[in-house]
């Protein structure tokens, strides 16, 4: 079964445009937890846009589910705030400073010793690590010399090219995700993923373990309701 992780930044978004607790972060995530959800994922940036730093505290205090925190592990508060909250993963993804949202994978090759160093850091504090990548056959290999437990694949191309040709758009992450288990590399996936391109993805995708998904399902509740949003997605998961 794969699993399906709302990101919840959306809802910090909202609530902090108007200021005060409208709506409540916690109680969504907890809310998407009793519709089904099975993680939680937050991806605070250096601005607090969305996700403010004590968010995570809060959060983690009472998420059951799997918690996802993704970020730039060169941000050394960022380093802190995952080792201080041992969620149960950690996503290493290459933000720079201001970014609106990201948009390119990691270059496993050039920051190899790096990122094996960030891996080993949050794994000896029982935190699982997953790299984001492109769907580059060398991306994942150099994944894998990093000792990192799983890969995120970066499907905002799929995305952009399903409505086009959706067996060209997929093509590049079958052969990502092929390389990836016969490596024995988890695989998760993420960004633009949503109720129209997901379930092709999933059932194209061998032993895809875990998408994260915000913007889409949040843009979605806005019409159908949370509770049959997650749902929704779900089924497109896991007809």
């Amino acid at each position: 079964m794969t699993k399906l992780s709302v990101n919840i930044n959306k809802i910090a978004t909202l609530r902090n445009s108007r200021g005060g607790n409208n709506p409540d972060l916690v109680k969504v995530a907890l809310d998407c937890e009793r519709f089904g959800a099975q993680g939680i994922t937050v991806h605070p940036r250096p601005d607090e846009r969305h996700i403010r730093y004590q968010d995570t505290f809060d959060l983690k205090a009472v998420i059951a589910t799997e918690f996802n925190i993704e970020g730039n592990c060169k941000e050394q508060k960022f380093i802190d705030l995952v080792l201080a909250n041992k969620p149960a993963q950690v996503t290493l993804v290459p933000d720079v400073l201001g970014q609106i949202t990201s948009n390119h994978g990691w270059d496993t090759i050039t920051e190899h010793v790096y990122l094996k160093e960030m891996v080993t850091l949050f794994q000896n504090s029982g935190i699982r690590v997953s790299i984001f990548v492109d769907p580059i056959i060398e991306m994942v290999e150099g994944a894998l010399a990093t000792g990192t437990d799983r890969i995120e694949l970066y499907t905002e191309a799929y995305a952009s090219g399903f409505h086009q040709d959706k067996e060209s758009a997929i093509a590049p992450y079958v052969a990502a995700a092929k390389k990836a288990n016969e490596l024995g590399l988890g695989i998760n996936a993420g960004h633009d993923l949503d109720l129209d391109n997901l379930k092709y993805f999933a059932q194209n995708i061998p032993n895809l373990l875990e998408v994260s998904i915000g913007h889409a399902l949040i843009s979605d509740a806005l019409y159908f309701g949370l509770e049959n949003t997650i749902q929704l997605y779900l089924k497109q998961l896991n007809p």
